[in-house]
């Protein structure tokens, strides 16, 4: 009776173990995975490599969802790494993101921006508000053919209304005139009309060197005056023709390392295929060839 209880014991112990210990180990060796791959393709282009990868976007913790997005430990996590790197080194910085807070966005900005090696903005998939900030600060954008970028436009939280874009507060009270609109939203107004300013000098500072007073002032306009929603997905086209210089060619290794951010486990995936690459079909001969 006693061995026979022992082994349970021994068992039942064994299993905690594992269950706890198991998730661990998986999230050590996807760390040390990227690592890896990212050495590889440091070597490959010659850059440090500094991911910034919202892959998560949606996340459920006891049925309450929430996001992933760029804030201030991130900031101070990037600062760190170019602290770290050679001022003559090129660096070249992973996004994938769908934006977050003003302030670490445009930290990172400025920090890629004052690096004197060559820097480059990699997006294989998006990178959106803040991440477009960080993206058109840097000397090169490398995208995929299919990736996009999105508006720098100010959103405006209110704790009644949510989240406004600053444009769209602007142009209610320009139009409804001040003295027929209350209180309030003067002083949502007031607010957003430094925002917008604020952003459009912001981002114009970050691109006038490298495409000429005119230019950036005509760029800095487009992205934060509110002509598009702020989810709008800006595709390569659209961007070369703001003057923006674009190359569609990106490491293989970056998609590779894509693939070791994966979404949380338990949610069904919606897209599955099978994950090997295709060599092209021939074209098949007709009976008169034959």
């Amino acid at each position: 009776m006693n061995g026979g209880f022992d082994i349970g014991v021994i068992f039942w112990l064994f299993l905690i173990l594992f269950i706890f210990l198991w998730p661990q180990y998986k999230i050590k060796a996807l760390q040390n995975a990227r690592l890896e791959l990212m050495r590889r393709c440091e070597k490959k282009i010659g850059c440090r490599i500094i991911t910034l990868i919202h892959r998560q976007e949606r996340i459920g913790l006891f049925g309450i969802p929430f996001y992933k997005y760029i804030d201030i430990e991130d900031s101070e996590q990037v600062l760190r790494a170019i602290r770290m790197t050679p001022p003559d080194m090129p660096i070249a910085i992973i996004i994938h993101t769908p934006g977050g807070l003003v302030l670490a966005a445009t930290q990172i900005a400025l920090a890629i921006k004052e690096h004197k090696g060559k820097t480059i903005a990699i997006i294989p998939h998006y990178a959106m508000s803040g991440g477009t900030l960080i993206a058109l600060a840097a000397d090169e954008i490398w995208m995929d053919q299919n990736a996009v970028l999105g508006p720098v436009d100010p959103q405006i939280a209110d704790q009644k209304l949510g989240v406004l874009p600053a444009a769209s507060i602007l142009k209610l009270v320009n139009e409804k005139g001040r003295e027929k609109v209350k209180e309030e939203y003067l002083i949502l107004a007031d607010i957003a009309e430094k925002a917008v300013r604020q952003m459009e000098q912001t981002l114009y500072n970050l691109v006038v060197e490298k495409m000429g007073e005119e230019k950036a002032r005509e760029l800095a306009k487009i992205m934060v005056e509110g002509r598009w929603t702020h989810d709008y997905p800006i595709t390569v086209e659209e961007i070369r023709k703001l003057g923006i210089d674009v190359k569609t060619e990106i490491p293989e290794e970056v998609y590779k390392l894509m693939e070791l951010y994966p979404q949380p486990t338990g949610l069904r995936p919606g897209v599955e295929f099978i994950p090997i690459p295709y060599a092209p079909q021939r074209p098949r001969r007709t009976q008169q060839e034959r």
